[in-house]
């Protein structure tokens, strides 16, 4: 049986063990295949980006409805900027002018409440189709602008332009106005249909959104937000594969806020009393994909202990699998995962999916990658690094490939493979007043918080 509750058990294949802390063990080599593809992945952002406005695209080649962006994949794409200074690509003067003109536009856009529609035309920047005000893609905006704040620090006219724009840009998000249900966050709103029926209730992406409207300097909700955020946690935890953690099926949602927060040894009341961080709890969603590839309860082909990740990216779509003479459900962009109540998987592997957990196992990531590039070769691996995702099952080698490149995939596999080499995002961003103040108005005690600078001491 495919799909929802499909078979998935603890087994003594589970991969190895994941007691060790992380921060106890030392780092593992990354080789010159990891070089090139930071290099590539960072590329994509560079030159596929609108030089006039510095909106991404939201996948590339273009998307076929028409050149649009998504506003999470320009986050993804200010923090990129010094990546690639930091690595040498592109200098400082490049990066910053890149980061000040997409910070300029986004100014001067005005599309509700301070949010922005989840996707916009490359070139002008309005609402793409009916997309819905986006408050979790917003949020990626303005991570990567908080981080361009934070990493642009000179007393320079440029920089302290750039760092107001951020300000300004954070400060317009009406945090309050989301509040549709009080003290939850709505997942959006649309002019035709007025609030979306869900609000973010915990668990999965969108702890950084609660974070930086915790922060907010103009409209801040409460920490009961936080609370109403972590009241359903109970729900989504349990054991899999030997590993008792708190899940989410896609990894991307065990990903994304941890590419700029640095989760290690710091905790909230919820994980205090687990004693648990959300790092160590991302390290063990990441352990359960691997094992569940191992076991294979669907009987995808290459699945394996080097052959996994599930998440949400491109897929065949059912009229493939109908011409390839396959009876099971195959679907197209869908988010794919493995968790305690639920599993959805088609055998469409996505590279992203390990390569954005490499700082929580890399042990276990590094080898994946490497197979993975070793085995399929070119047929996954292009002008950009990885394709978005495979299924082997559909065909001979890699089997279908999905020869395009989606921003908000990209986007994790740099960053994270830069955290993994020098700590580089979630350094900078320690240092972020915002970031500080959210995680300490959640709750969030310990580790490199408290050593934390004291200007935001005494708010609450």
């Amino acid at each position: 049986m495919y799909g929802l509750n499909a078979p998935v058990r603890a087994t003594a294949r589970t991969a190895l063990a994941s007691n060790d802390s992380p921060t106890e063990r030392e780092p593992l080599a990354l080789d010159g295949f990891f070089d090139d593809l930071e290099r590539r992945t960072f590329n994509f952002f560079w030159e596929t980006a609108n030089p006039d406005n510095g909106l991404i695209p939201d996948r590339f080649p273009a998307n076929p409805e028409g050149p649009n962006s998504s506003i999470a994949s320009v986050g993804f794409g200010l923090t990129a900027c010094a990546i690639g200074v930091e690595r040498g690509y592109i200098s400082r003067e490049a990066a910053r002018e890149r980061a000040l003109t997409t910070l300029r536009f986004f100014s001067s856009l005005t599309h509700g409440h301070g949010f922005f529609y989840h996707f916009i035309d490359l070139k002008s920047g309005a609402r793409f189709r009916r997309c819905e005000l986006s408050t979790v893609d917003t949020t990626w905006l303005l991570a990567g602008a908080l981080f361009c704040q934070s990493y642009f620090d000179a007393d320079e006219p440029a920089e302290v332009e750039l760092r107001k724009l951020a300000d300004d840009i954070y400060g317009r998000v009406d945090w309050n106005w989301a509040q549709h249900r009080a003290p939850a966050v709505t997942m959006g709103w649309t002019p035709e249909r007025g609030f979306e029926r869900d609000d973010w209730l915990g668990y999965d992406e969108a702890m950084m959104l609660y974070v930086l409207a915790l922060a907010s300097p103009t409209h801040p909700v409460g920490p009961d937000a936080w609370r109403a955020w972590t009241s359903t946690y109970d729900k989504h935890w349990g054991t899999l594969y030997g590993q008792t953690h708190l899940s989410f099926p896609p990894l991307f949602g065990h990903q994304y806020s941890h590419v700029w927060i640095d989760f290690r040894g710091i905790r909230d009341e919820w994980m205090r009393h687990r004693d648990l961080d959300y790092f160590e709890n991302s390290r063990r969603a990441t352990y359960v994909q691997r094992s569940y590839a191992i076991d294979n309860p669907m009987h995808w082909r290459a699945y394996g202990a080097n052959v996994w990740g599930l998440t949400a990216c491109d897929g065949p779509g059912a009229e493939r699998g109908r011409a390839l003479g396959r009876r099971e459900r195959f679907y197209s962009y869908r988010a794919r995962g493995v968790g305690v109540h639920q599993v959805i998987d088609d055998g469409t592997i996505a590279p992203t999916a390990a390569l954005a957990s490499l700082p929580f196992a890399p042990e276990i990531v590094i080898p994946a990658a490497r197979e993975m590039h070793q085995r399929f070769g070119p047929s996954i691996y292009s002008t950009y690094g990885f394709f978005d995702s495979f299924n082997p099952t559909l065909g001979e080698g890699a089997g279908w490939v999905d020869q395009a490149y989606i921003g908000i995939d990209q986007g994790p596999i740099l960053a994270m493979l830069e955290n993994y080499r020098s700590d580089f995002v979630w350094r900078v961003m320690r240092g972020n007043r915002y970031i500080q103040r959210g995680l300490k108005r959640a709750g969030f005690e310990g580790g490199w918080l408290d050593k934390a600078g004291e200007s935001n001491k005494g708010e609450t």
